[in-house]
């Protein structure tokens, strides 16, 4: 049975010079998760942000954290996100930027959070399927990571499927990039229950909309998967 369908609030769209109320906005719109990406200039091409910034954030909203670490040797710096997070937020690593996943998820569950493993859009979902049993939810991009605005690249379903196909139940499949109200369907259809939305979010002029419309239209393909699936 898949998971519980949830909404991530991606805040790279949002406007950095009123983060706070951006946050608030999709926080009283109902957000599952607010969606943080560290990029660190090297992993991926851009910056965003650091602990600092990370640690402001978990004090001015409830809603759990969702910090996606696009950088290289992450073990280095979980421990410092950890003390920004708070018991409970997930930390998300990626597959390709470590050579010890093992320690890292070690590092990310002895600091009390949960953690999450990530894959690029070319990286085979059997590069973690070794990972599922000991972590709490896999992240699939749908983009190249660093930048929002980004076209949804559909030869990622496949993967998006053969994950839920070997992944425990209770395993939330999350999927990040080119999200909009034509391509959700796609992804929850296959499998994925988190669904990260930037733009579609906060570049919308009513984000509390955008958020309830999104989530219907997830759970309307999970109920039209499940009938299809019947029929057949």
């Amino acid at each position: 049975m898949q998971p519980k369908i949830k909404i991530a609030a991606s805040i790279l769209a949002a406007n950095p010079v009123r983060l706070e109320e951006e946050i608030r906005k999709v926080e009283i719109a109902g957000a599952d998760l607010i969606h943080i990406d560290v990029m660190d200039g090297h992993f991926v091409p851009n910056i965003t942000m650091g602990p600092f910034i990370v640690k402001g954030i978990r004090r001015i909203t409830k809603v759990p954290l969702d910090i996606h670490l696009m950088i290289e040797q992450p073990e280095r710096y979980v421990n410092d996100f950890a003390d920004a997070a708070g018991k409970g937020d997930l930390i998300t690593f990626h597959i390709e930027a470590t050579k010890t996943p093992g320690e890292v998820i070690s590092l990310i569950k002895n600091a009390g959070l949960k953690a999450s493993v990530s894959l690029n859009p070319d990286t085979q979902a059997e590069l973690v399927a070794d990972l599922l049993d000991s972590v709490d939810m896999v992240l699939v991009m749908s983009v190249n990571p660093g930048f929002a605005g980004q076209r949804f690249i559909p030869e990622v379903l496949p993967k998006i499927a053969r994950l839920r196909s070997i992944a425990p139940d209770r395993l939330d499949i999350e999927v990040d990039g080119g999200i909009t109200t034509e391509t959700i369907a796609q992804a929850v259809q296959k499998g994925a229950n988190v669904i990260v939305a930037a733009s579609a979010i906060f570049k919308s002029d009513d984000p509390c909309r955008a958020i309830n419309t999104l989530r219907q239209m997830a759970v309307q393909a999970v109920k039209e998967e499940c009938h299809n699936r019947v029929d057949a």
